[in-house]
């Protein structure tokens, strides 16, 4: 699962940060709401970690931009404000959970898991509709899972198609290689493998995907942007 913590104290972020990443979760940090902002603009994480008293841009307003650009990511916000007002201010932001500091980790775990979970019940139900998804020249069935290239049928294995399934749903976002580790082959998968560029060079052979439609983002991951036709 991959995790956005949006935190200013440093004390704060790497204690969250080191029991996340102990627990397999995949952790990316930002200091402030406008770099927070950003990330969530240029990857996909599964759940956001949101304090509100941010310096610069407060966590009230990355929450409000997110839900006006119709980002559902589900947020979790971690707060020293306690006050009855407090929660209810945030949730009707449109945070999903509100949680006071200090707070007992195993909450923050269970609650974490809850809020994904929902989440995915949720986007499921949402494309139970959407039996074909496209992307440019490529086309995936959700019920057949048969894959076609322009209209030719194309032979791929399971985790070969839950990786395209993958980058379909977040086409022209940047994919971490931990993320698409957790996503495809599990959170307890070991992080030094090379898998996923093992498998990045079989779904470029077998899709006819150039390296830019592929594109390797050098320390980062990967972005699927396939060509029209």
């Amino acid at each position: 699962m991959n995790i956005l913590l949006v935190e200013d104290e440093s004390r704060v972020s790497d204690f969250i940060s080191r029991g996340l990443k102990i627990e397999g979760y995949s952790v990316t940090i930002a200091t402030d709401g406008e770099n927070g902002l950003v990330f969530l603009h240029n990857n996909v994480f599964d759940v956001v970690l949101l304090d509100l008293m941010l310096p610069g841009i407060s966590g009230q307003d990355v929450c409000r931009k997110m839900r006006a650009k119709n980002d559902l990511t589900p947020v979790l916000i971690l707060s020293a404000l306690d006050e009855v007002d407090d929660r209810v201010s945030g949730l009707r932001l449109g945070a999903d959970d509100y949680l006071a500091k200090p707070f007992d980790f195993d909450e923050l775990i269970a609650r974490i898991e809850a809020l994904a979970r929902r989440h995915k019940q949720y986007a499921y139900s949402q494309d139970t509709n959407l039996r074909q998804q496209s992307c440019g020249k490529i086309t995936l069935d959700k019920e057949s899972y048969d894959v076609t290239v322009n209209g030719e049928s194309i032979d791929l294995t399971d985790k070969e198609r839950e990786m395209l399934a993958l980058f379909m749903k977040n086409t022209n976002k940047v994919m971490s290689r931990e993320r698409i580790l957790n996503s495809v082959w599990g959170a307890n998968s070991d992080p030094l493998t090379n898998v996923v560029d093992v498998y990045i060079g079989r779904l470029r052979k077998k899709l006819q995907l150039s390296k830019e439609e592929l594109k390797t983002i050098r320390s980062v991951g990967y972005r699927f942007k396939p060509a029209l036709s």
